[in-house]
């Protein structure tokens, strides 16, 4: 069994150490990995239901801010030089709709009409949260973080659509607007939060229970800030139910060889 590094070591490896570590067989969520290397979510689906994810993602950018696209069949991209049936620590294969398996690896189910999408991740703007004095409570406590399905609906296209996912990270009141100014300037892995505030009014009727991920202590002097999440596809899967669809375990992400400086807007 491969051994967990360290958090230091884990905020220090390179995208493709940290890849050769999920190819052989660790699985692990992926918040405090790689600091200023960029995450990204997978969804891969037929080439027949491209373009309707295409649309999805150009209709609904805060939820799935768009990386790069793969060529059919292709098991990499331009910002991921592994192999994505492989590299990414855990997988999610839908069926009809249905969640049918959650392996360490794809190689036996992954399809030559296949075309992969890589999502902006929140992750990304972890290290500049840190940085402007932001504490990130799920990479404190080391778990995954918290998301939840909404009541928001996105907008459809085609036959996809869904509920909009959020990741949670709860601040202190007095940080809310540094979190903001600091994540706008990430537009392109989800950017300033989409809701602020009252969970209930977003449809999270129980925040200490997220439909992915672990919980998180939300303290008295905290409020609760949601940010799109790149799960929102994986949502969309389920409520259109197509044929087929493969995406990575929500926060076990894909390590890209992209820079998290070459997302940032002056």
């Amino acid at each position: 069994m491969t051994t967990l590094p360290s958090a230091e070591h884990r905020r220090d490896l390179p995208p493709a150490e940290a890849r050769a570590l999920f190819r052989a067989g660790l699985r692990t969520p992926t918040a405090g990995w790689c600091r200023g290397w960029t995450q990204a979510n997978l969804i891969a689906v037929p080439s027949d239901l491209a373009y309707d994810m295409l649309l999805f993602a150009q209709r609904n950018p805060k939820a799935c801010p768009l990386l790069d696209v793969g060529d059919v069949g292709s098991v990499s991209t331009s910002l991921m030089s592994g192999d994505l049936r492989t590299d990414v620590p855990a997988y999610r294969v839908f069926e009809d709709g249905e969640l049918v398996d959650e392996p360490d690896d794809v190689r036996d189910v992954w399809r030559e009409d296949l075309v992969a999408f890589l999502i902006g991740c929140s992750f990304t703007f972890e290290a500049a949260l840190l940085d402007a004095g932001v504490p990130v409570r799920h990479i404190e406590q080391d778990v995954n973080v918290p998301m939840f399905r909404t009541s928001v609906p996105t907008r459809p296209a085609g036959r996809l659509g869904g509920p909009l996912v959020v990741s949670m990270r709860p601040v202190r009141a007095r940080d809310v607007a540094a979190a903001v100014r600091v994540t706008a300037r990430y537009p392109a892995v989800h950017g300033a939060p989409v809701h602020v505030g009252d969970p209930e009014a977003i449809g999270i009727s129980h925040p200490d229970r997220p439909d992915y991920g672990d919980p998180v202590e939300i303290r008295a002097d905290e409020v609760p800030v949601f940010w799109g999440c790149g799960v929102t596809p994986q949502a969309a899967v389920v409520a259109s139910r197509p044929p087929f669809a493969i995406g990575h375990a929500p926060g076990h992400m894909v390590l890209t060889d992209a820079r998290d400086s070459d997302y940032l807007v002056p």
